[in-house]
Parts: structure tokens; sequence; C-alpha cells
């Protein structure tokens, strides 16, 4: 079962470079986002996120690794500075894939109310989060047309 663990300040700042979508983001803004976020770890073979549950919010990989599966089916491996729960934040549809940690995982869990009142001060952050989805949309049109 996840469990919210203590993280230090500084260790959830440097891990949050890491994440691709955040590359934008100066030291402070980071600092400032390390604030909103939750840190929780995963065993091995744990369930992350259910398909078809509710989404509260975007998860960042700050250790560990996890697969995104339809079914038996895996479409994605995750690591560390990886993320996955994006749509979310845009819309209140239900997870559209399950997501299994892989190895024993921490992940940064920010809810889609701590992330829009983050964006609302540092609009950055959405800038990195659109390449992202636009990106992924057009491996996904990349992969249908083949």
């Amino acid at each position: 079962m996840a469990r919210s663990i203590e993280f230090p300040a500084s260790q959830i700042v440097e891990r949050l470079e890491k994440v691709s979508i955040l590359s934008r983001l100066s030291q402070g803004q980071l600092k400032k986002l390390a604030k909103w976020v939750k840190i929780v770890a995963y065993a091995e073979g744990e369930t992350i996120v259910k398909r078809g549950a509710g989404g509260l919010g975007l998860f960042l990989i700050l250790d560990g690794s996890a697969e995104v599966r339809r079914g038996s089916r895996g479409l994605a491996k995750l690591g560390v500075g990886q993320f996955f729960g994006e749509m979310t934040l845009f819309d209140d549809q239900p997870r559209s894939a399950d997501v299994v940690a892989l190895t024993p995982s921490k992940l940064a869990v920010i809810s889609k109310w701590e992330f829009w009142g983050f964006a609302e001060t540092e609009p950055t952050v959405l800038r990195g989060i659109l390449e992202e989805l636009s990106r992924r949309l057009r491996e996904t049109n990349q992969a249908l047309s083949e």
C-alpha cells in the first residue's frame, strides 16, 4: 500500500530538476513547487493508478520505475524524471490506463488544484506540459498510422 514519506525539501528540488516538463523552471520556482508536492512510496508490483478510476493529479517519478498498462499489454515504461497523469490536470475524465510500480518507487504527487494554484503564479510550467502532451500525441499518431 502506498505511504506518504518525509523527504528533505532540498532533495525534492534536486529530483524535480530531472523531470522533463519542469526543465524551464528556475531554482526558485522549483523550491516553490516543492512546497506543493506530496511524496509517496510504492512497493514493487503495487498499482499506482487504476484504469477507470478518477484522477486527482500528476505523478512525477523521483526514484524507481513504473509501467503504463492496459490490461496485460505494457504501453510504456517510465523512470526517474518521467511523469504520468497529466491529462487529469486538464479534464475530469477517468484514468485511461493502469500504472504499476516495476521497482520500489518514490513519486511526487501534485493534485490538480495545487498544480493550477502554482501555474497561476508560474505559468512557465504550462509550456513544458503542453510540449510533452504534443510529443506524446505525435508518437501515438505515428504508431496508429504504421
